[in-house]
Parts: structure tokens; C-alpha cells; sequence
């Protein structure tokens, strides 16, 4: 994920995610389109960016075709370039920290509603790129801090990646997190 401001470019290896699917309950999109989800009826890969609790922005990108309300909430990014800015925005000194979860990832990115709507396949002030690195194993489990659909395995992790979100236990094999092998490597 890339954010440019101005002359400054921030960016992160996106490395945690949930699903949200059309018919799930924890979806914003259950219950049909209103002013405030309309973004994730649009097509895949536009942002649908929120204030979750009064208190931090939210950053999901939709995934179906348009008219299909349904996106994936980007819930940690290892940081890349820019650091020192994400530090400032943050208040934090630690690299680990400073996107891991997502209302960290949208104030690390200075994300905001601004953003909504945004097609972030193209290059813009925010967009989503790919940077060549290869991933060995993608963790699975239940999504984290829901009581709708929370038995639902759609959350999905860089496995072994020191920056994703959540307990350590819903990181690895003890909370039945699972890992599978990506392109024929071994986890």
C-alpha cells in the first residue's frame, strides 16, 4: 500500500486481512446499501473507509462486482518507507506497532474519509501496489474482536510476520490458526 502526501511517499507490505462477505452478518453490506457503505457496493478495489466507535478510521477495499456489497478490511501493514512520518502520526516509536490493527494502519497512512470511494488500482494520493516479495505461508482464523459471525474463518495473515494484529494465540497453531503453503513452499 502506498500513500503519498505531498513530496513524501509512506508505504507497507499489506500483511493481515478479514473478508466480509455479502450474506455475513458482520458485514456493513447485510443489510443492504445505505449513504454510509455505498462504497463497498462499488467495484472491487475501491476503499470504503469509516470512523469506527467516534475514535479511528477504518480502511477496507471492496471485492466483488459493483453492486455486490461485500470488501476486505486491511488490519495490518509492515512499514516499508516513510517511518519517521508514521511515527509522528502515530505517537509511537516502534516500526512493529505502527500499523498493527487497523485503526493504527489508517492513522499510520493518514487515512481518513477523504479516502472513501477511492480507486485505489490506480496511482493516486493513496493506492495499492506490488513490491515483489514473496510470501511463504498465509495464516487463517476467526476474525478478531466480532460477536456476529465471529466463527468465521476469514481472517488471513502473513504467517511468522511479527506485525499483524491480535494475541499471539490467534496468530499460530494453539487457537487452530492455520497456515497454508503459497506457490508449493513449505510454511
Amino acid at each position: 500500500m502506498v500513500r503519498e502526501i505531498g513530496r513524501r511517499v509512506l508505504s507497507g507490505r499489506i500483511v493481515e486481512t478479514e473478508a466480509y462477505l455479502e450474506t455475513d452478518p458482520a458485514c456493513h453490506a447485510f443489510r443492504g446499501m445505505t449513504q454510509r457503505n455505498r462504497s463497498l457496493f462499488l467495484e472491487a478495489g475501491h476503499a470504503y473507509v469509516y470512523l469506527c466507535y467516534g475514535t479511528s478510521y477504518m480502511l477496507n477495499v471492496s471485492s466483488e462486482a459493483a453492486g455486490v456489497g461485500a470488501g476486505v478490511l486491511l488490519r495490518a501493514l509492515e512499514p516499508i518507507s516513510g517511518i519517521e512520518r508514521m511515527q509522528r502520526a502515530r505517537g509511537s516509536g516502534s516500526p512493529r506497532d505502527l500499523a498493527r490493527g487497523p485503526g493504527r494502519l489508517a492513522e499510520a497512512m493518514g487515512v481518513d474519509l477523504r479516502h472513501d470511494g477511492m480507486d485505489l488500482c490506480r496511482r493516486a494520493s493513496l493506492w495499492i501496489g506490488e513490491d515483489g516479495a514473496s510470501v511463504d505461508a498465509i495464516g487463517e482464523s476467526v476474525r478478531i474482536g466480532l460477536t456476529k459471525g465471529a466463527e468465521a474463518r476469514l481472517r488471513y495473515f502473513v504467517a511468522g510476520s511479527g506485525h499483524v494484529s491480535g494475541s499471539r494465540s490467534l496468530n499460530g497453531p494453539a487457537c487452530g490458526a492455520r497456515a497454508r503453503t503459497v506457490a508449493g513452499r513449505k510454511p
